[in-house]
């Protein structure tokens, strides 16, 4: 018979409830025993909801305390060396976090998703052994409930593929035949157990596979398949591409391949798939619109013709772990948008119905199917989603929408003479601590408990104490520290048109940390002002100068669920178009620096490099079309993070902001490595503090990092910042670090003065 699969299922809870068991963790407000228990009920809740949903291939080994492969890194004993000393947990979130003394693993976006992971180490000593018993421990529990799973595990040729080379000249495959023993008595232990199938996820394999990958592959699964259970090759986010005929040679029992992104490469894997069982990701585990299930069932109907009904699995086209939990949670949403979508729940029952259909005919699964059918044509017929004034505004677009005035090197002498700032300037990205009492107080702003008059007040009280903070600490350009916004998406998401927005639309976006994107259902306009007035008020509390913060339209794009009825690109610009009404009321109103936040551009970044040419072209198009319309007065600075940026760095350039600050100090400075090759002619600010880390790190540190920055791009050209935004840490940390943020900048002007004095 044709079964019902899952790949993965949401960990964070209905309620959210491991982030606050996490968060109370780390506070020290429980212990970890009761952290294990909150992470065993919801394991038992999560197995239990796909039980009941009719869902027969059941994943065990998809929950996790931080990230998957951190778990992975953690399981083959790959724990970096200065981490050494500690244990259990204490290095488990040490690597994660960081530790007082020691600094966290870099993290960076699973493939093109905005999950982040933690990026495994790899050096020529490293000394791989079995770990962690978890993947078999999370199978006996599921066993124990009377549930039969499949356990998950992350390819080991994706995990160096994805994984840092420390070590100079170390060919991260080189160290597969190291690796392998672990993954088989891994797989042993749980044939033991009584695991029939084990998944393991090569995602890889959707991209342009690096040199020796291939062979990697096949040597892989040439001992693996051989291990004892089943398994099922996962593969996600894309089409197989011309790695299909390598995918389907291997040895393996089971193959996974995404037909929501690439719905046209069932005919070829059909034809290459030999005698494997093939899953087929039907529906969308990474956006929340309802499933077309009778196009679905269509594509389903012929695998199962080609293969017959047992060697087809109906799935999602990913891990549901990109989706929100449960749409009945919603009490927000209109009853004919919220007709229109589908979170994890929903999709099991699609997955259900979409099987029963593939088996028996739609006759089997008629109530779904109609209810389906109806979603789609209501949203279709549907006259909120389309607005004509927006769509010939963007129509009108020519070349000099998408050009400064004059070029960098004139603008930057008219900022200068304004702004007045010295070598190694100083300044945050945006946010700054959103503490306990902010969000009291934002909640009682929205239950009623408090009015307009009265949080208006508290908000101007916390943006004149934060303005006071940083001129303290010496900062030379402020912000006004983002205390009226809730997230740096949803705030413009909630002004502007064609945005929804959900109450318990969460995702996990790493660890503890969870984001609700807006969903984006119609053409896209700004009504209003949306940042003038906050920004005006904070101006007129210093005589510093004041950087009016944006979330730039591709960013806002890629942190949404965004509208599958026209391409993405459409959708970018009309954005543009709002971004950029905002950009000239910002300068108008005399905001001499405007940042306008593209956090996501590489993440959006396709994953095969035929195709990045034409998403680079519209999404940098995007960001001129918005910022543009700023004089050469005005300075326009981005913000992008956690993302390597070596590869694409023209397209960076052909931005044209005047200043660009990125994340480095995680990766020690590496990512500025792209500099000593490509003369990046704009300003830049390369982060000195992790603020994904509770640690905080001495002036020392700073210097160090700014000082190799300084090597590759000259003095006049550095800002000085951290990584990223400011509002998940607390005030004395964020107070400390900025004090020591400020005494690098002065100790790299005192290292230029004193260069500058040396003979030539």
């Amino acid at each position: 018979m044709v079964t019902a699969a899952n790949l993965g299922i949401p960990r964070i809870g209905a309620k959210r409830e491991l982030k606050k068991a996490l968060e109370d963790y780390w506070k020290g407000d429980i212990d970890a025993a009761a952290l294990e228990r909150t992470g065993a009920e919801l394991r038992a809740q999560n197995w239990a909801l796909q039980r009941d949903a009719g869902i027969s291939r059941i994943p065990s080994n998809d929950f996790s305390f931080y990230d998957q492969m951190l778990d992975m890194t953690q399981l083959l004993g790959a724990v970096p060396a200065r981490f050494a000393g500690l244990s259990g947990l204490d290095a488990y979130f040490g690597m994660a976090r960081g530790t007082d003394s020691v600094a966290a693993m870099e993290m960076t976006k699973w493939f093109d998703t905005n999950y982040h992971f933690l990026v495994p180490e790899l050096t020529d000593d490293l000394h791989f052994t079995l770990s962690s018993n978890t993947p078999l421990d999370r199978f006996l529990e599921a066993k124990e409930q009377g549930i039969q799973t499949r356990p998950i595990l992350i390819g080991p040729v994706t995990w160096l593929s994805l994984a840092k080379v420390k070590t100079e000249g170390l060919n991260p495959f080189s160290l597969l035949p190291r690796i392998l023993p672990v993954y088989r008595e891994l797989l042993g232990r749980l044939a033991e157990a009584g695991a029939d199938w084990v998944q393991i996820d090569e995602p890889v394999l959707v991209r342009d596979l690096s040199p020796g990958a291939a062979e990697a592959l096949r040597e892989a699964y040439g001992v693996l398949s051989h291990s004892g259970p089943k398994l099922l090759l996962a593969t996600y986010f894309g089409a197989l591409g011309d790695n299909l005929d390598l995918a389907a040679e291997l040895p393996v029992h089971g193959l996974h391949v995404d037909l929501v992104r690439a719905p046209a490469q069932l005919d070829a894997v059909l034809e290459a798939v030999g005698d494997k069982t093939l899953s087929l990701g039907l529906i969308d585990g990474r956006n929340i619109w309802r499933s077309d299930l009778s196009t679905a069932l269509r594509l389903a109907q012929k695998a199962v013709a080609a293969l017959g009904p047992d060697r087809v699995e109906i799935a999602p086209s990913c891990s549901l772990l990109h989706s929100p939990v449960d749409l009945d949670h919603e009490i927000a949403l209109d009853d004919e948008l919220k007709s229109w979508l589908a979170f994890a729940c929903q999709k099991l029952d699609e997955i259900v119905a979409l099987a029963r259909a593939a088996e028996s005919g739609r006759e089997a699964a008629a109530e779904a199917f109609d209810a389906a059918d109806a979603a789609i044509a209501s949203r279709a017929a549907s006259t909120r989603i389309h607005d004509n004034v927006v769509k010939s505004r963007a129509a009108a677009i020519g070349e000099a929408d998408l050009r400064r005035r004059s070029a960098y090197p004139e603008r930057i002498a008219t900022q200068q003479a304004l702004l007045g700032l010295p070598l190694f300037p100083t300044t945050t990205i945006g946010s700054y601590p959103q503490t306990q009492e902010i969000r009291k107080a934002r909640a009682a702003h929205r239950r009623g408990d408090l009015d307009d008059a009265a949080y208006r007040a508290f908000l101007e009280n916390q943006t004149r104490d934060c303005i006071r903070r940083q001129e303290e600490a010496g900062l030379d350009v402020l912000v006004h520290g983002e205390f009226e916004r809730n997230d740096m998406v949803e705030y413009f998401g909630e002004k502007l048109s064609g945005f929804a927005f959900t109450k318990n639309g969460w995702v996990q976006s790493y660890g503890s940390r969870c984001v609700k994107p807006p969903v984006i259902y119609g053409d896209v306009s700004r009504p209003a002002p949306m940042t003038v007035d906050w920004a005006q008020f904070a101006a007129s509390q210093t005589s510093r100068p004041m950087k009016g913060m944006l979330t730039g339209p591709v960013t806002i794009l890629q942190w949404s669920f965004v509208r599958d009825d026209q391409p993405r690109s459409e959708t970018a610009k009309q954005i543009a178009l709002a971004i950029r009404d905002e950009v000239a009321d910002l300068e108008s109103a005399g905001l001499p620096v405007i940042q306008i936040d593209e956090a996501a551009l590489r993440e959006g970044l396709p994953l095969r490099r035929a195709e990045w040419q034409d998403y680079l072209d519209w999404a940098v198009a995007a960001f001129r079309l918005a910022s543009s319309v700023a004089g050469d007065e005005t300075q326009i600075h981005t913000h992008m993070c956690y993302s390597d940026f070596n590869d694409i760095m023209p397209s960076i350039a052909a931005m044209d902001a005047d200043v660009i600050s990125i994340e480095t100090s995680r990766s020690d400075m590496e990512l500025l490595e792209v500099f000593r090759d490509f003369d990046y002619p704009n300003q830049i600010g390369p982060g000195v503090w992790d603020i994904h880390s509770p640690r905080v790190p001495d002036e020392a540190e700073m210097t160090r990092l700014l000082r190799a920055a300084a090597k590759l791009i000259p003095a006049e050209r550095i800002w000085v910042n951290p990584d990223c935004g400011l509002k998940t840490r607390g005030w004395r940390e964020v107070e400390t670090s900025l004090r020591h943020l400020v005494s690098a900048a002065a100790r790299l002007r005192q290292d230029e003065k004193r260069d500058s004095l040396q003979p030539a």
